[in-house]
């Protein structure tokens, strides 16, 4: 059995040496990177190969990859990297990489074309001054080959143990059996879908109710697929932690019912929940587990590699036991885990690691994205900037030196954006070109300043430089699936001020190449409807495939009512008040338990609680609070204690909304007192424009869709099992009209009064 790896892996796992640094940054984004290999190829002779795809085998290692660009007329290979700042303060490793990449290339190339010797050189592209660094050396063709050979070595005894352990990993996957005596009803539906789609390579949008075993439904067959259909890799991309949790706990549950499978999984975690150093810089004059990272990456490597399941807690304990960063130990161990647990932005975002490392290596993967409906809202926010103007006052006032005339420039062309805007809000369709000209201006020299005195700059200037960064990266993306808009506000001194936003509006032709490159990728929510909703705004292939998993609960479980004589609407909340208080209070009297009442606002829930309070002192009752840390949400929770009596107030698509699991008589009813859309204001009234230009249903891709999504998942916290039994009284005048009704999951049945 051959070992395949792609030219870079082998030479970031043999020849990376020394400190964690990265203060050569911030690097150019991959737009700027492919246009700066463009330009350098663009400029070069004719007969230039460029992308020249190259392999060699050293004993049982295929190695392949694409050299960046080959000129025959001077017998050059060329590795191309794009920069910003001054080289001279780039690491030494960083450039021994580089070497290292563009020598195995040029090995390559030499046994492919019998070349005696070959020049192989260094090729770095300023992408903001758009000059070009060349270094050239002169090697022969032996000299090359000992050189790869060095480097195979180093990493053979690493393959041939992946190559064992990706055998028996096969082995046990093949032999694996479900962790259960027989499927939920339902999952069984679910699992076999997932299946079929992956063996066709097609993406699968599935909606199936919480209660089917949807995490263990579609781990186990998308693991079964793995051998069939030769998948690298299995993503599992969660929206929240609890999902990463009941991953997990699937993943424990599958390697306990076949413990000979050698499954390697991780978790992977945001940077700042992973630091043990918070102020620390990464470097290694700052951050003693950045000092020799590189050093000491290979036997904490090798230590992490034999532990099967990477969660956050066994990550920390080898990371700190072999004195590395924990946040980079886990980057490094995505490229050899078998299933990566991970948050949606570490495949959807712009910068996203695994879908770069799948894309540079090559890799056949597939993924599912859990709670999937949550992906409209994650992908419009990871394609969105907002610049307040506030941070430049604030920064100009410090007169940073060599500063003061740039960012000057960029406050007239900031207040020239307002000058003559009369309303606090206002958006168009075109970027501002002038102000981004501004702005990209005093970007190269701060970046200029950081080349000089990377550990010298303010961190006002800092965070300034970053959002600025940001800003001009999100305005490259910018189309007809954008807004661009201005809110006016009066600053210090009366001084008129505003926040800049790009906001995106339709995330399906930057999600969509994400969904495409995979062999599959699976959707799957309690609330996927209606279907053409979440195919249009993520860009779902035309060929995928759909399910709706019928639930397994019975209409007598839960009891819904539509109580239709009671109005939220925002100008009838006053008069809706009372007959709330009294419709928690009888319902409580009828049958006392633990309830969960929701709401559209804060506002809205204190007042329905305090009059609740005034009127029936004597009934349990705790509130949700505005920005309530993971701590405070647990104590929330701790209060529905089986058998237990009260009524939790919270707010309508909030941390209580979905993801929540509380079943049996943790929880018997719930009280949804909003229909759930979002607030109309001059931001949502221009999705809506934008939107129903594009789908030709403004209101419902805007409003009706999101918000009676939210109620169908508050919903769905009362009935979790097939034992429980609830109630869920829907209170607004609005859920008795049919569109409404008809976007109910199909099992409820309706009784309204």
């Amino acid at each position: 059995m051959s070992y395949t790896v792609a030219v870079r892996a082998l030479c970031e796992f043999s020849a990376k040496v020394g400190d964690l640094d990265l203060r050569f940054t911030p690097s150019p984004t991959a737009q700027e990177g492919i246009a700066g290999h463009r330009r350098v190829v663009a400029r070069r002779e004719v007969g230039y190969e460029a992308e020249v795809s190259l392999q060699g085998q050293y004993l049982s290692l295929q190695v392949r990859g694409r050299a960046d660009g080959y000129d025959p007329a001077h017998n050059r290979l060329e590795e191309i990297k794009t920069h910003r700042g001054d080289l001279a303060r780039q690491p030494a490793n960083h450039r021994q990489l580089h070497w290292a990449q563009a020598k195995v290339y040029a090995w390559l190339l030499c046994q492919a074309r019998q070349l005696p010797s070959i020049d192989v050189a260094l090729v770095y592209l300023d992408v903001d001054s758009d000059r070009q660094t060349l270094i050239s050396e002169h090697y022969s063709a032996a000299d090359l080959q000992l050189f790869f050979e060095v480097q195979c070595q180093r990493f053979l005894a690493w393959a041939q143990a992946q190559e064992q352990r990706l055998q028996a990993r096969d082995q046990g996957l093949q032999a694996m059996s479900f962790p259960y005596p027989q499927f939920r009803q339902g999952q069984r539906q679910l699992a076999e879908t997932l299946y079929k789609a992956v063996s066709t390579g097609r993406c699968l949008m599935a909606q199936a109710s919480t209660g089917i075993g949807k995490t263990l439904g579609t781990l186990f067959p998308l693991l079964k697929a793995v051998v069939p259909q030769q998948l690298d890799k299995v993503f599992f991309l969660t929206a929240k932690t609890p999902g990463r949790a009941l991953a997990l706990d699937a993943l424990r549950q599958l390697t306990a019912a076949s413990p000979q499978s050698a499954l390697r999984s991780l978790e992977l975690i945001a940077r700042d929940k992973a630091c043990e150093y918070p102020g620390n810089a990464c470097h290694g004059e700052s951050c003693p587990l950045a000092k020799g990272f590189y050093d000491r990456l290979p036997t904490a490597r090798e230590a992490a590699g034999a532990v099967p399941l990477l969660d956050r807690e066994a990550l920390r304990e080898v990371a700190l036991a072999h004195q590395v960063c924990p946040y980079y130990l886990g980057q490094e161990m995505a490229r050899w885990a078998d299933v990566v647990v991970a948050d949606y932005n570490y495949y959807f975002d712009a910068h996203a690691l695994l879908f770069g490392l799948a894309q540079l290596n090559q890799w056949r993967v597939a993924v599912l994205v859990d709670e999937a409906h949550n992906l409209v809202e994650r992908g419009r926010a990871m394609y969105s900037a907002s610049f307040d103007q506030g941070q430049l006052l604030t920064l100009r006032q410090s007169k940073p030196q060599g500063l003061s005339s740039a960012l000057d420039r960029l406050n007239r062309q900031w207040n020239a954006l307002h000058k003559d805007q009369r309303v606090p809000y206002q958006a168009g369709e075109r970027l501002p070109e002038a102000f981004i000209g501004a702005l990209q201006q005093c970007i190269g020299l701060i970046q200029e300043q950081l080349n000089q005195s990377p550990l010298g700059i303010d961190p006002l200037l800092l965070q300034f430089f970053f959002q600025a960064l940001q800003f001009t990266r999100i305005a490259e993306l910018f189309d007809e699936h954008f807004l661009f808009d201005v809110s006016v506000r009066n600053g210090p001194r009366n001084r008129r001020l505003s926040t800049l936003c790009l906001r995106n509006v339709v995330p399906a032709r930057l999600l969509g190449p994400r969904l495409s490159a995979a062999r599959s990728v699976t959707l799957f929510s309690a609330t996927l409807s209606p279907r053409h909703y979440y195919a249009d705004l993520l860009g779902m292939p035309a060929d995928t495939a759909w399910l709706d998993v019928a639930a397994p609960f019975q209409a007598e479980q839960l009891q819904v009512r539509i109580i239709s004589q009671v109005s939220t609407r925002y100008r009838e909340r006053q008069a809706s008040l009372a007959p709330i208080v009294e419709l928690i209070a009888e319902q409580y009297r009828s049958k006392p338990g633990n309830y969960l009442a929701f709401f559209s606002s804060f506002e809205y829930l204190q007042q329905v609680a305090a009059l609740l309070a005034e009127r029936y002192p004597q009934l349990p009752r705790w509130e949700q609070a505005s920005g309530m840390d993971e701590a405070a949400r647990e104590v929330f929770l701790a209060r529905f204690v089986p058998d237990g009596e009260g009524i939790g107030f919270a707010v309508l698509g909030g941390a209580f909304g979905e993801g929540v699991d509380l079943p049996g008589t943790r929880l018997i009813g719930a009280f949804v007192a909003t229909l759930g859309l979002p607030q109309v204001n001059p931001i949502n009234e221009q999705f809506k424009q934008r939107l129903g230009r594009q789908f030709g249903a403004g209101f419902d891709y805007a409003y009706l869709y999101p918000g009676v999504r939210k109620v169908i998942q508050a919903a769905g916290r009362v009935i979790r099992g097939d034992q429980d039994r609830g109630v869920l009284l829907l209170i607004d005048e609005r859920f008795a009209e049919t569109r409404v009704q008809q976007m109910f999951p199909k099992w409820w049945q309706i009784a309204s009064e």
